[in-house]
């Protein structure tokens, strides 16, 4: 989080929209990122990430200074992302078992879909990103905001426990429980967490296409990132359960939901 950013907050709240509207651009792709990883789905994240930050806006107010600010953003998008967003989320939980099958299924040599060596490279980057994400869909929606939290952003049990409003230790235990399942599966399935396994992420190209599950000409992930397969493969010194997330460079905000949220600003009194 940028340097300045609490005296912004005192800004905002004594009525400085400029101060607001720059609160919102710090804070804008740490929202987005959070959502991504918690829905999977950019359509999904961008409309979490529009009320998160909506939210943040009209509840300003109510920011007392007891907490950074960046717990309090965080708290505000944890709840929504856990309960509300829960409700309307196009992507139900999926099984460990089910997720296993999926991988294994539709594996080919040749990616047809793919016209040269730099499309190929997109198309194995997206499958990957798609795959790692996905994966966290086999967690229930708490066990997978405190993967988020604990395994891939790195934040302490102290710092969860205060954003999700439970204690320290039942975030570790909760964090130990989700990390234990997501390593498991990756050592057993993912050739970039295990050399044992043969990497799927450029097998898997055609059948994820067909299943129109990935669609070439406009993909998710990839066409916003750099090669992240490449990233993992280097690193020695890091699990690679985590470094397989944590490799995936921040994705920036689409710019249509900063355009929305600085209408709400110039509406509201402050």
């Amino acid at each position: 989080m940028k340097a300045g950013l609490e005296q912004k907050v005192k800004e905002a709240v004594s009525g400085n929209k400029k101060a607001l509207e720059s609160i919102i651009f710090d804070i804008k792709d740490l929202v987005y990122n959070l959502s991504l990883k918690m829905l999977l789905f950019p359509e999904d994240a961008r409309d979490a990430t529009q009320e998160i930050l909506i939210r943040v806006v009209t509840h300003l107010s109510s920011f007392k200074g007891d907490s950074k600010f960046q717990t309090w953003t965080y708290r505000i998008a944890t709840n929504y992302l856990i309960t509300e967003k829960r409700k309307m989320a196009r992507t139900v939980r999926t099984s460990f078992d089910d997720y296993a099958v999926l991988i294994d299924t539709g594996q080919s040599n040749v990616a047809s879909y793919a016209r040269n060596e730099g499309e190929l490279l997109m198309l194995e980057e997206e499958v990957k990103i798609s795959c790692t994400h996905g994966l966290l869909l086999c967690l229930n929606a708490m066990g997978r905001m405190v993967y988020i939290l604990g395994e891939i952003l790195g934040l302490n049990s102290v710092e969860g426990a205060e954003i999700l409003d439970i204690t320290p230790e039942n975030f570790r235990q909760q964090l130990s429980r989700s990390r234990g399942k997501v390593r498991n599966f990756l050592k057993s399935k993912c050739g970039l967490v295990n050399t044992e396994n043969a990497c799927r992420c450029k097998k898997k190209v055609d059948f994820l296409v067909e299943q129109k599950m990935i669609d070439p000409n406009s993909l998710r992930f990839a066409q916003h990132t750099q090669r992240s397969i490449d990233l993992v493969e280097k690193i020695n010194t890091l699990d690679r359960t985590v470094a397989i997330f944590r490799s995936v460079p921040a994705i920036h905000t689409p710019q249509e939901i900063i355009t929305e949220v600085k209408k709400t600003i110039n509406a509201i009194n402050i």
